[in-house]
C-alpha cells in the first residue's frame, strides 16, 4: 500500500510525493492521519521565515489526529486507539526542562518544524508524545486539539478567573479559541476583530464582537466595566495597532497576554504600564494537561471547534491547502489525509 506526504521543497514552495508506509521502531507508534490542520507557523515555514530550523525537502504539519495502526517494541497504545500528538520533543536536560518548564524547553524538537510532520497519511511518532481521544469524538474535530491547547495555556497563564472582563484582540481561529476557553472559566469576554467574515463566525458562536473600525474599543470597554477597563487583554493579532489596544483597556493591575508573535520589536506605552501597574504575560505552546483540557472541552462541547473549520482539501491537493489559507478568508483549512488524498 501505498501513502502520501506533503512535502516543503523551500521556495515557498510545496509539493505531494510517495511515500513507503514506514514501520515503528522501539517506543514508537504509526498513526494513520485522519486530518492535518494549516497555521499560521506553517504558513512562515513555507514562506522561507523558518528555514534556518526546517530542512527541505520536509514534511510539515503539526495539528492532528488519526488512528493508531501499529505499534513498536515497548509500547502499551493499543492498535486502533483515536489519538493526537503533542508536538513538543523535549530534551529534558535542559535548565527549562529541570526547572519543570519543558514547554519551552531550550533544545525543543518540535515536530513539522524541526522533526517530520503530521501532514502525511502515515506518520512515526514517539509514544510518549501521543494523547488519547475519546472513540466518539470525531476526527475533523481533534485535529483542532492543539491550536485548542495553545488557548488553554493561554488562558492559564493569563489566570483568567470567573467573573472578570476580558478582551481578545483579533478573531482568527486562535483568537476565538481563547475566547471560548475565557467563557469556559466563567469570564465576560468581548473580540476585537476587523474582519466582517470572522466577526460573523464570533457571533455564530455566541461571542460579543466589536468591530474597531467602527466603534471605539476603550469606549466599549469602560462602559461595560464601570469605567475600570479590562482585567486581562490577549495580544493575537500581531498588529501595531492590536497592541496598542490591548495596553489601552487593561484596568489598573490588568494582565496583557502575549499570544501573537511579533518576531521584530515593536513600540510598546510602557507608561501605561508604569501608570496602571500592568503585567505582561507571554504565552508559548503548551502543557500536557492543557492538551487533556482541550480534549475535554471540545468533546464535551464547551468549546465547539467545527464554525472554524473553513475547508477540508484532500491530501493530493495539499498545496492548494496552503493557497487557501494564505489567500485570507478562511480560518481553519484542514488537510484530509485519509488513503491517497
Amino acid at each position: 500500500m501505498s501513502a502520501l506526504a506533503a512535502v516543503y521543497e523551500g521556495d515557498g514552495v510545496v509539493s505531494t510525493a510517495p511515500r513507503t508506509p514506514p514501520v515503528p521502531g522501539p517506543g514508537q507508534v504509526r498513526l494513520d492521519i485522519a486530518y492535518t490542520g494549516i497555521c499560521g507557523t506553517d504558513l512562515h515555514v513555507v514562506h522561507g521565515s523558518m528555514d534556518a530550523r526546517v530542512n527541505p525537502p520536509a514534511v510539515i504539519g503539526h495539528e492532528t489526529a488519526g488512528r493508531i495502526v501499529a505499534v513498536g517494541a515497548g509500547v502499551s497504545w493499543a492498535v486502533g486507539q483515536p489519538a493526537t500528538v503533542m508536538p513538543t520533543d523535549r530534551c529534558g536536560t535542559c535548565p527549562a526542562c529541570t526547572a519543570g518548564h519543558d514547554h519551552v524547553c531550550h533544545r525543543m524538537n518540535f515536530l513539522g518544524v524541526d522533526a517530520e510532520g503530521a501532514m502525511q497519511s502515515s506518520w512515526i511518532v514517539p509514544a510518549e508524545l501521543l494523547v488519547p481521544l475519546p472513540d466518539d469524538l470525531p476526527l475533523d474535530a481533534a485535529a483542532l486539539v492543539e491550536p485548542t491547547a495553545v488557548a488553554v495555556h493561554d488562558v492559564t497563564r493569563a489566570e483568567v478567573a470567573a467573573g472578570e472582563y476580558v478582551v481578545v484582540v483579533g478573531g482568527g481561529p486562535v483568537g476565538l479559541l481563547i475566547a471560548m476557553v475565557a467563557r469556559t472559566r466563567g469570564a465576560r469576554v468581548l473580540v476585537v476583530e476587523v474582519d466582517g467574515g470572522r466577526r460573523a463566525v464570533a457571533e455564530s458562536l455566541a461571542l460579543d464582537v466589536i468591530d474597531p473600525t467602527a466603534e471605539d474599543v476603550v469606549s466599549r470597554v469602560e462602559a461595560a466595566t464601570a469605567g475600570a477597563g479590562a482585567a486581562v487583554a490577549f495580544e493575537v493579532s500581531g498588529a501595531d495597532a492590536g497592541i496598542n489596544t490591548a495596553v489601552d483597556v487593561l484596568a489598573v493591575r490588568g494582565r496583557l497576554g502575549l499570544v501573537a508573535i511579533h518576531p521584530q520589536p515593536k513600540p510598546v506605552n510602557l507608561h501605561r504600564f508604569f501608570w496602571r501597574e500592568l503585567t505582561l504575560v507571554g504565552a508559548r505552546l503548551y502543557r500536557r494537561e492543557d492538551m487533556a483540557e482541550a480534549v475535554a472541552l471540545i468533546a464535551d462541547g464547551s468549546v465547539p471547534v467545527r464554525p472554524l473549520i473553513s475547508q477540508v482539501i484532500p491530501l493530493a491537493r495539499a498545496p492548494q491547502a496552503f493557497e487557501a489559507l494564505a489567500a485570507g478568508g478562511a480560518m481553519k483549512v484542514l488537510v484530509d489525509c485519509r488513503g491517497e488524498g
